[in-house]
């Protein structure tokens, strides 16, 4: 009998990555293609699948609840905000997903808006091509060794991002509540709490997942905690962010910036008031990309669902 497995929704030209996993994975697969947009919509098709892929569609407890044979949900990414994971380990269903799939593009991503916005690169570009053939309009612009670089959160990514900010020069610290300072030290990091890190940073750049407790982490109270002269940048999730506060924050210049690859809603809307910022930088949810980092996304997703199916542990299962 076929596996029958699901996916979800997708925004990809072509499925060949993940039709190649499963052809020669031995087994006999059943793979159906949807494009689901709400949890109805996914409960429908859902009905009497073995395995979920899934992108973007909400695969909430009352989806889960709703499955009778799946034994596996695979996403494409690192963040699985839109799945319903304690629901998912009450009913025994395996969730993976691909952590390391973009760990050299979101930290190479996060150093280009880091350098860009420390050079003001992107602001003296635009100058120049409205005719202001001068310097003064980065004014003013400090070394790199007489500003701190904090992180939020230290995992692969902002571990990665640390190293390749160390060489320029920066001081470097970070946040995270489940890692040592004694670990921290060993990559050179000094260790710092959430509000004293707040306060240091020059640059803050964001990576911690999108949670119930990191939902709004940064907000109004602690934009006023932030130096006049900082910068955020966030290449994880933009509810990380109160968007509206930040607005606040940049419009009444109690923080000097923004470097945004994610924001609270996509696409951003037009109307928005960052969009009109010449302190914002804002690229759309790109920092993922390289087309290496893409295929090694869709075959991991694709071969978490096949070692399932074979009754194997996947080393991505987060459930």
């Amino acid at each position: 009998m076929a596996f029958k497995v699901l996916l979800t929704d997708y925004e990809f030209e072509n499925l060949k990555y993940e039709e190649d996993v499963f052809a020669e994975s031995g087994l006999d697969i059943e793979f159906v293609k949807a494009q689901c947009k709400t949890e109805a919509e996914v409960v429908e098709q859902a009905k009497n699948k073995d395995a979920i892929l899934n992108q973007y569609a909400p695969i909430s407890r009352r989806v889960i609840e709703s499955l009778e044979n799946t034994k596996v949900i695979s996403r494409y990414g690192v963040g699985v905000n839109t799945i319903d994971l304690a629901a998912a380990n009450a009913k025994g269903i395996t969730v993976a997903n691909v952590p390391d799939y973009g760990m050299e593009e979101v930290s190479n991503h996060a150093l280009a808006l880091l350098l860009s916005w420390a050079r003001k690169v992107t602001l003296l570009n635009n100058e120049v091509k409205k005719g202001n053939w001068d310097f003064k309009a980065c004014v003013p612009i400090h070394r790199f060794n007489e500003q701190t670089v904090g992180v939020l959160g230290f995992g692969r990514i902002p571990r990665r991002f640390i190293e390749k900010v160390k060489p320029l020069g920066f001081k470097t610290a970070a946040y995270d509540p489940f890692v040592s300072a004694e670990d921290m030290a060993a990559a050179g990091v000094q260790k710092m709490e959430l509000d004293e890190i707040i306060r240091e940073a020059d640059y803050l750049s964001v990576h911690v997942p999108l949670i119930k407790d990191t939902f709004h982490l940064l907000n109004e109270e602690r934009f006023r905690q932030m130096k006049k002269n900082a910068v955020i940048i966030n290449t994880a999730r933009g509810p990380i962010i109160d968007e509206k506060a930040l607005i606040a924050a940049l419009e009444k210049g109690i923080i000097a910036g923004a470097a945004l690859d994610v924001t609270e809603e996509e696409p951003i809307s037009l109307d928005s008031p960052l969009l009109n910022m010449d302190n914002v930088i804002i690229t759309p949810h790109s920092a993922w990309y390289s087309e290496e980092a893409m295929i090694e996304l869709r075959q991991k997703a694709a071969k978490n669902i096949v070692q399932v199916l074979k009754g194997e542990k996947t080393p991505y299962a987060l459930t």
